[in-house]
């Protein structure tokens, strides 16, 4: 086949990607987007919340489930979870009595981050100065976290809308700290140095000049960060944020560039919302460099945005059949899925006159 042949196929016809951050492939299927939808849709409306609400247990001044009132906090405020997935004080152990049934006592902490004071902003509404105290306490929180003892992976991660399990709209985000490396992170880590101890660069730097040499998949950009949808996106309108600058931390971020990633996270936010003119949900996390103690030069600091829309914001996309059987499988290709958020303006629906 000529190139011709094989960018016609991409395009399309059915045929799978390859994700090499995770070493899977994805099935793409792009002639399905003409199929027309006759599943489950929900009712879109405006969501409207008060800059304040009185039964929030994140609102500042309110009390909590434990009984604990929260601080009238003026920007961002951190706290132990108080339903904690994980706890410092597990007692170590393990179960392997069968080969085939293992358990292991894991030790961690949970902690919430309020991104900010009002009850009815979002990422997307706030502005890029209040967004960059956000960064500065997921800094803050991973050196921390990250210099216990026993925690050597540090998860900071939102949870967008309820459809993505979020149980409260006041805007906030989670950080789990623990001594095992969770298993996404670690697949990710094991194919990084891989690539690095072959190739002699980074997986995801070396990744980032192709997309910018080709500028298919580009969302938006700034002279530090980089919004694309990945080429092996299994997610409607997923999306990774890449730094310029190999770093393998939050913590090794300059000021200029934490600004940076606070102006990215605010752009690319914002185009998500607009896209349906909603509040649009999603799961997004950090990954980068494990807490523990070793030198990670063969890793890439990024941003995962995993969304759930697929064409309106009555119409989601779950993990089902196929693809919990078999491989992930996806209609939207990411090139048209980078289209549409790159044609959307940076002014968030609601501030539109």
């Amino acid at each position: 086949m000529n190139a011709a042949t094989n960018r016609f196929a991409l395009f399309e016809q059915p045929h799978r990607r390859y994700n090499p951050l995770r070493g899977d492939w994805v099935l793409v299927s792009p002639h399905r987007t003409r199929r027309p939808w006759q599943g489950q849709t929900e009712a879109a409306s405006a969501e409207t919340r008060p800059t304040y609400e009185p039964g929030c247990y994140l609102c500042p001044g309110n009390a909590r489930a434990d009984g604990t009132c929260n601080p009238d906090y003026a920007d961002t405020f951190v706290f132990d979870n108080d339903f904690s997935a994980l706890l410092p004080d597990t007692t170590p152990g393990a179960t392997r009595d069968y080969e085939l049934l293992r358990a292991e006592a894991e030790r961690g902490l949970c902690r919430v981050i309020c991104f900010s004071p009002r009850h009815d902003l979002t990422l997307a509404e706030m502005d890029a100065p209040a967004i960059r105290r956000v960064v500065d306490l997921w800094v803050g929180q991973y050196e921390e976290l990250g210099a216990l003892d026993f925690v050597n992976h540090v998860q900071i991660f939102e949870n967008k809308g309820a459809v993505m399990g979020c149980s409260n709209p006041h805007p906030h985000g989670q950080i789990w700290a623990q001594q095992s490396l969770a298993e996404e992170s670690a697949r990710e880590l094991a194919r990084q140095r891989a690539y690095h101890a072959d190739k002699g660069g980074t997986l995801l730097g070396d990744y980032l000049g192709i997309e910018l040499e080709l500028g298919e998949r580009i969302v938006c950009e700034n002279a530090d960060f980089v919004a694309l949808v990945p080429f092996w996106a299994v997610w409607p309108f997923e999306t990774l944020v890449l730094c310029r600058r190999r770093v393998a931390s939050l913590g090794e971020l300059d000021s200029t560039e934490r600004d940076a990633l606070a102006d990215i996270l605010k752009r690319l936010t914002t185009r998500y919302d607009n896209l349906f003119l909603t509040a649009f949900p999603y799961s997004a996390g950090i990954h980068q460099a494990p807490t523990d103690g070793r030198t990670h030069d063969d890793i890439d600091l990024h941003v995962h945005f995993y969304p759930p829309l697929l064409r309106s914001a009555s119409v989601k996309k779950f993990m089902v059949g196929y693809e919990m059987l078999a491989e992930p499988q996806r209609d939207l290709s990411a090139e048209s899925s980078a289209e549409r958020l790159r044609a959307l303006t940076e002014v968030h629906y609601r501030a539109q006159s």
